[in-house]
């Protein structure tokens, strides 16, 4: 039996991934369009990563300079600025919000996101999303982290809790702590999550059947 559900946010609910990669090009848009393309391709090869890890990175990695904090405290803002209104007025993932509806009181349902808690939400009350979730949490802490307190929080049982997420954060996150997981793969997604054996889901319309799939393949 399935009595809990975790989400991503980004990618799962919204669809506003594009929104934060715009966001990263515009932030970093004077070192020039190879860097940008470089910062990119890292960001979108790491979803559900924190943007706090994602900037420590790209300045030791690709900038190869120093990251002070005046500069890292600039970034988190104005990331910030540029994504919130965005993100509210984004499209719902197909078949999200008629999912949340219907279910509504059916499961215990949750979201853990690498978006910063705070900003998170701000985002879901916005969106008229708060009544749906039972928590709503975000970084700075990692996914397992915050997917092993909203467990501990809710007294969820992890056999009967299923984790629906985008990425390989995601992913690991899930099997770390014996989660079933469920994987929104948007139209055009290259990544490959490795060890994943199930069927990837286009959008969440097909998340009733995923979740019917998930119980009849369990004994007893």
């Amino acid at each position: 039996m399935i009595r809990a559900i975790g989400f991503d946010f980004d990618g799962v609910l919204v669809e506003s991934v594009d929104i934060k990669t715009r966001a990263y090009a515009h932030l970093f848009r004077d070192e020039g369009p190879e860097v940008v393309q470089r910062i990119i391709d890292y960001h979108l090869t790491h979803g559900g990563i924190s943007r706090f890890e994602k900037f420590h990175t790209i300045h030791r990695d690709i900038l190869k300079r120093e990251l002070s904090d005046e500069r890292f405290r600039f970034l988190c803002n104005h990331f910030s600025r540029i994504v919130i209104d965005a993100v509210v007025a984004a499209p719902w993932v197909a078949g999200a919000r008629e999912f949340l509806e219907h279910n509504r009181g059916r499961y215990q349902m949750f979201v853990v996101s690498g978006t910063p808690e705070s900003e998170l939400q701000v985002i879901v009350e916005r969106r008229g999303m708060t009544r749906f979730f039972n928590a709503v949490r975000g970084s700075p802490k990692d996914k397992v982290t915050l997917l092993a307190e909203v467990e501990n929080d809710l007294n969820l049982v992890r056999k009967e809790t299923v984790y629906v997420g985008d990425a390989e954060t995601d992913w690991n996150a899930a099997r770390t702590l014996g989660l079933t997981f469920l994987w929104r793969r948007s139209p055009g997604d290259t990544q490959y999550l490795e060890g994943f054996s199930g069927s990837p889901m286009i959008d969440l319309h097909q998340l009733e059947a995923h979740l019917n799939q998930v119980i009849t393949s369990r004994p007893g």
